[in-house]
């Protein structure tokens, strides 16, 4: 019988230099090797190290742009690019440069549109692993068939995110349309079924939610849906407002007016235990969030996230249909959404092409890497609670002195936004 074991704790200790010594397995695991530079936080009880900035740690791959839904909530709904999809020789290309890699950094497909609908997407999974990547993808369900799901079983796929948002099949085809929840929910189960048994099935199903007026009410039972689906990871995403009629589905306009959820050291600390949310304790302790304070709940800063771009900090890259590269997925195609009262166009930053240059020149590109230091720092301008200038009408500058990209409007680094 399998047995759930707990974690083990890992220790460092200081030898007699007085250098800390870190256990081989876990520097290999985040990037510590010789020579490597380590941003270092301190707070109240320990120091955080970061992962360097050298350490490629996951793949963004888009096999295409092309989707089979309509969604309310798409970028495709605001951009002329032309519509592409990857081909064999592009893929071969990035796979070729991975295996030189190690460790070998992971694989998500995903992007702006359905990897499902690539004919090869299937294949590139199985080559992908057999090369030794962790393999994740992104999908909207309704393309999972029994045919694909066996294949994604057999060819190794180690996590499918699945795009959920509403409990109902009204809600959710008013979201997602072109979808129906039955639809999905038939084929992600019998996806669950078909993998082997044991606590930590293949691939592992997650649940992605975006979160807005019209749905937000309907969390809970999208939780217990997920529940329901095996799901072992729920990821709630704010609408990215990329049309005006999204611009009133937000459910985050204090927190681009408010500096106080922010974790500085000019805001007072809140520090609540582990705390039950019943009928006596929800409605107080609501009001409390919305105080003015930096909460640590049970140890746990719930304020960290602004300022922190998670596509740096997670050591990610990301590649386009056509073999394009760029440091995260909002900056691989020219798009524009809304920002406070701004029209906030976002111009692509694209480092070279997979197909003529090699991705690891590329990451380690001396100016790329002082790039992504600068936004390990983020001395961006504090767009998200400031107001706002025409200088937020793109990315190109901003009123502090950076030059594009400028990521003082991302909010993305603000916690807002999320992507698996």
């Amino acid at each position: 019988m399998e047995m759930l074991t707990a974690k083990k704790a890992a220790w460092a200790h200081v030898n007699e230099q007085g250098d800390i010594v870190i256990p081989h397995e876990v520097a290999a695991q985040y990037g510590l090797t010789p020579g490597a530079h380590v941003r270092l936080e301190n707070d109240l009880n320990h120091v955080r190290l970061h992962r360097p900035v050298t350490h490629l740690v996951k793949v963004y791959v888009e096999p295409t742009v092309c989707c089979n839904l309509d969604c309310r909530t798409c970028i495709r709904n605001v951009w002329n690019e032309e519509l592409g999809t990857m081909n064999d020789a592009t893929f071969t290309a990035l796979l070729d440069q991975l295996k030189t890699i190690e460790p070998r950094p992971s694989i998500f497909f995903g992007g702006l549109g359905e990897p499902l609908l690539h004919p090869h997407t299937l294949d590139w999974i199985a080559r992908a692993k057999a090369i030794g990547c962790t393999v994740e993808m992104i999908s909207n369900g309704t393309l999972l068939t029994e045919e694909n799901a066996r294949a994604l079983v057999t060819n190794g796929l180690d996590n499918l995110w699945i795009s959920i948002d509403g409990a109902r099949a009204e809600s959710f085809a008013d979201v997602r349309m072109g979808a129906q929840l039955p639809l999905v929910i038939e084929n992600v189960m019998r996806l669950r079924h078909l993998r082997k048994g044991g606590h930590f099935a293949k691939p592992e199903i997650d649940i992605a939610f975006v979160a807005m007026k019209r749905n937000i009410h309907e969390l809970p039972d999208v939780l217990k849906l997920a529940q329901r689906l095996g799901a072992r990871q729920f990821m709630m995403s704010h609408v990215l407002p990329y049309t005006d009629d999204l611009r009133g589905e937000i459910l985050y306009a204090k927190s681009l007016r408010d500096p106080a959820y922010m974790a500085s050291p000019r805001i007072p600390r809140l520090f609540l235990p582990r705390m039950e949310f019943n009928a006596d304790t929800s409605e107080p302790l609501l009001k409390a969030l919305q105080s003015g304070y930096t909460v640590n709940l049970a140890g746990n800063n719930l304020g960290g996230a602004a300022d922190v771009c998670h596509f740096i900090e997670g050591g990610t890259i990301s590649i386009g249909w056509d073999g394009s590269v760029a440091p995260c997925l909002p900056m691989l195609h020219q798009h524009s959404h809304y920002f406070r009262a701004y029209q906030h166009e976002v111009k692509p930053h694209i480092l070279g092409n997979v197909n003529d240059h090699n991705l690891l020149n590329l990451w380690l590109d001396p100016e790329y890497v002082e790039y992504r230091e600068r936004v390990h720092s983020f001395a961006f301008a504090p767009c998200t609670f400031c107001g706002g200038c025409e200088m937020l009408e793109s990315n190109e500058e901003d009123c502090v002195g950076n030059t594009f990209p400028s990521c003082g409007g991302c909010l993305w680094a603000q916690g807002l936004i999320q992507c698996p």
